[in-house]
């Protein structure tokens, strides 16, 4: 009996002690765009970008099948915002990109099938449909960089450059 507490115990620690550390971004990616003006780097504010399917419609996630986030809602980027306080180091709130546009996808979105919509609310700038490709998601966990690292072809964790016509 005293045996058998001792491996019960032995298993356990092993067990609690050999778990695998997990990223913060587990189970998630991200779409980045980068929408300028020729010539410049500012990205264009209050422009509504969305993804859309083959038809051009916007695209809903359903139960969560897209995102973990905003269920049955529309899939429309945010743009990235500062999140430091005067005097500190400026900080994005997603920090692996600057004023562009992110949103965050499942790491089971087809990229493929999709594409982005771009639109200007203000009537400034031309409507673009832009085609996803699986290189344009940012995979930030290190086993999946790693595997991407040791394939050829675009890199990922590269924002959609997106230059805006008049």
């Amino acid at each position: 009996m005293k045996h058998i507490f001792s491996l019960f115990i032995f298993l356990n620690s092993f067990v609690f002690f050999g778990q695998i550390q997990h990223c913060g971004y587990d189970f998630t990616s991200y779409l980045v765009v980068d929408a300028h003006e020729n010539g410049k780097t500012e990205n264009v504010k209050e422009l509504k970008i969305s993804i859309v399917d083959e038809k051009g419609t916007e695209v809903i996630n359903v139960n969560n099948s897209y995102s973990w986030n905003k269920a049955n809602l529309p899939m429309i980027f945010t743009q990235n915002y500062l999140v430091s306080k005067e005097g500190e180091k400026e900080r994005y709130f997603f920090p692996y990109a600057k004023d562009q546009y992110f949103i965050s996808v499942t790491n089971t979105f087809s990229a493929e099938q999709f594409s982005i919509k771009i639109e200007d609310p203000n009537g400034v700038y031309k409507t673009q449909i832009i085609p996803l490709q699986s290189f344009n998601l940012y995979i930030l966990c290190s086993a999946e960089n790693e595997r991407q690292a040791r394939s050829f072809g675009p890199r990922s964790n590269k924002p959609i450059d997106v230059v805006l016509e008049k």
